[in-house]
């Protein structure tokens, strides 16, 4: 017999105890209570990731729950906030119970990595699609914005940038490629909680970089009527990305490609010091709108644009 909804929820979603001393009540009834301190803002975020849109349909269904859950954890993390609670509005056209397990299987794991709780969420039956609404934890007045950037502040990238947009150029098919670490990087990205929790008064704005590095980038510029001006060899980039760039003629790719989920923060330069190990300085805030690359010698303007629907 095919499992109904509530089956389905019970089977695969239920039944973990609590991990976070903020979640009161979880799945089970109408709602779920939460139970956020008065000195505490709560950070609410929501994706949706719709199949053949975001992702492929053969995609491993392990991976998929980690992603779902990880591009919202990320924008936790370029706010500075502690993560506590999620819920899942999950649309499947059947009722797959492998293809389930293995995607309650790479949700939940990531979930308990960060002491996250599934509290609530719907199933429906139609396309494939996954929306995730996530919530965290950031003392009050401390919350990282993409509007505190200023003149002389010094822009970092917490990780090695182009990796997943390389990653999908391997699974469209690029001839000659076979890099493990960029499909990685693309199925598995890793939210940088602790390094947004470490950034908390040090930070003057920050994104997370989801869809490539000049869009978001450019994003934090337009909130804080800013510009910028980027150093091409201070940027983070891994061999295979490097390789890519250095047959193709594409360098471009690194400042466009998406899924990366690192963080783009701006420091002002008197704090430097204390941002956190492994982050790349890689240009600085600028008085005069737009956004410049520093590359063999020259200055040029760069076009911040990613991946946007309906364009």
């Amino acid at each position: 017999m095919a499992l109904g909804e509530f089956d389905l929820i019970r089977r695969f979603f239920a039944g973990s105890a609590l991990q976070h001393p903020f979640n009161q009540l979880g799945i089970g009834d109408d709602c779920a209570l939460l139970n956020l301190p008065d000195s505490y803002q709560i950070a609410v975020t929501a994706d949706t990731m719709v199949e053949n849109v975001h992702f492929f349909a053969d995609v491993d269904p392990n991976a998929l729950g980690h992603k779902v859950l990880a591009v919202n954890l990320s924008d936790l993390a370029a706010m500075g906030a502690e993560p506590f609670a999620v819920t899942l509005a999950l649309t499947v056209p059947k009722v797959d119970e492998f293809w389930l397990q293995a995607f309650a299987d790479g949700f939940l794991a990531l979930a308990r990595q960060y002491r996250v709780d599934l509290v609530g969420g719907d199933t429906t039956s139609g396309p494939l699609t996954l929306t995730v609404q996530a919530m965290g934890a950031v003392p009050r007045g401390q919350a990282l914005l993409r509007s505190g950037a200023r003149p002389g502040d010094l822009v970092f990238v917490s990780g090695p940038i182009g990796d997943a947009g390389l990653g999908l150029k391997i699974r469209k098919g690029l001839p000659g490629l076979n890099n493990e670490l960029a499909l990685q990087r693309m199925d598995r990205p890793l939210p940088r909680i602790e390094t947004g929790l470490a950034l908390r008064g040090i930070a003057s704005a920050c994104i997370d970089i989801s869809d490539g590095l000049a869009a978001d980038l450019g994003h934090i510029l337009q909130q804080s009527d800013v510009g910028a001006v980027l150093d091409w060899d201070k940027l983070p980039l891994s061999a295979a990305v490097s390789d890519y760039i250095a047959t193709s003629s594409d360098w471009t790719l690194p400042l466009s490609a998406g899924d990366d989920y690192e963080l783009c923060f701006t420091v002002p330069a008197a704090a430097a010091a204390k941002v956190p190990a492994g982050c790349h300085c890689v240009g600085v805030i600028e008085a005069e709108p737009g956004l410049r690359m520093r590359r063999a010698g020259r200055i040029e303007n760069i076009q911040a644009r990613g991946y946007q629907h309906f364009a």
